[in-house]
């Protein structure tokens, strides 16, 4: 998942920058694919996501020139609340990658556009407008879809779909937490110390479900931190603050769309008419919130 918001109208994008959102977003829909084949078990595959991008992450806030430290105390707390439900929103995640097809995982993970566009209009309290009904009517009947087929398919792959859809829930409690501090983080020096303070959550969790925490095969792990954590979020941080929302919006739906692509070639993954309609209605569900997206952080889930 990445928080859009970032982009900037005032820059005028070129090839290279287009190219950069589209890798990003492509290497984002691979990550699905490596916590799959990991041996160490969902969980355990992202506390490995985090540990190992640490000290590229740190490399990028130096050079980057970002803040690492010397922050308020209440700061602190805040990155480590952010942290802490950074770590959940990946553990629920990746849990629900193993029980669901990878195109349902990719748009239930970044199911929290939705959410923090319903979350904005209940704390302002008024009524919505209507591409907002809109984003709200297509998701929930898209998703009433894709739950309908997975209840038919199986309990553990609607299972999956319930996880991935929690996942886009800590991802807003994420988003709240760490929207007032951001700009006195930066965005690489963020992610260091929310990956950080994530990594023991991860473990304890990896632990309390009896996972293999030690792969025996390391490299879908570092495949899963280079695609997600390094050159997934790395091209976004680049790309997005050159592109307005629609684009954003509109190239965010190629990451369902690899994870298809994936899951059909690796894993004998079929989609059906239902499950076609309801993918287009989610997807177009998050292009309609994600242009309504107020300033905030960019973050990679998911996706």
């Amino acid at each position: 998942m990445v928080n859009s918001s970032d982009a900037d109208q005032s820059f005028r994008p070129g090839p290279k920058h287009f190219l950069a959102l589209l890798t990003g977003n492509i290497a984002l829909a691979l990550g699905p694919w490596f916590v799959r084949v990991a041996d160490s078990g969902p969980v355990s595959a992202g506390l490995w996501r985090l540990a190992l991008a640490l000290p590229l992450l740190a490399l990028f806030a130096f050079r980057a020139r970002e803040p690492m430290w010397g922050f308020a105390r209440k700061d602190w707390w805040i990155i480590i609340a952010a942290g802490v439900v950074f770590a959940l929103d990946l553990a629920s995640w990746h849990v629900g990658i193993e029980m669901t097809k990878l195109g349902n995982a990719t748009l239930f993970g970044n199911s929290g556009s939705v959410i923090l566009m319903i979350w904005g209009l209940v704390a302002m309290h008024r009524r919505p407008h209507l591409r907002e009904f809109a984003a709200v009517a297509m998701a929930l009947g898209g998703a009433g879809l894709l739950l309908g087929r997975s209840m038919e398919i199986d309990a553990r792959t609607l299972a999956g779909d319930l996880f991935c859809i929690l996942a886009g829930l800590f991802y807003v409690v994420y988003i709240l937490l760490v929207q007032g501090i951001r700009g006195r983080f930066g965005s690489w020096s963020l992610l260091f110390w929310s990956s950080l303070a994530g990594v023991p959550v991860m473990l304890v969790t990896a632990l309390a479900l009896g996972e293999p925490v030690w792969p025996t095969d390391w490299r879908p792990v570092i495949g899963l931190m280079f695609a997600s954590q390094i050159v997934g979020q790395g091209l976004l941080v680049y790309s997005l603050r050159h592109f307005p929302p629609l684009v954003i919006s509109l190239v965010l739906l190629t990451q369902p769309a690899v994870s298809v692509l994936v899951g059909w070639v690796a894993f004998d993954e079929t989609l059906a008419l239902p499950d076609a309609i309801g993918m287009a209605l989610v997807g177009a569900a998050l292009v309609l919130a994600r242009l309504g997206e107020s300033k905030g952080p960019a973050n990679e889930e998911a996706a």
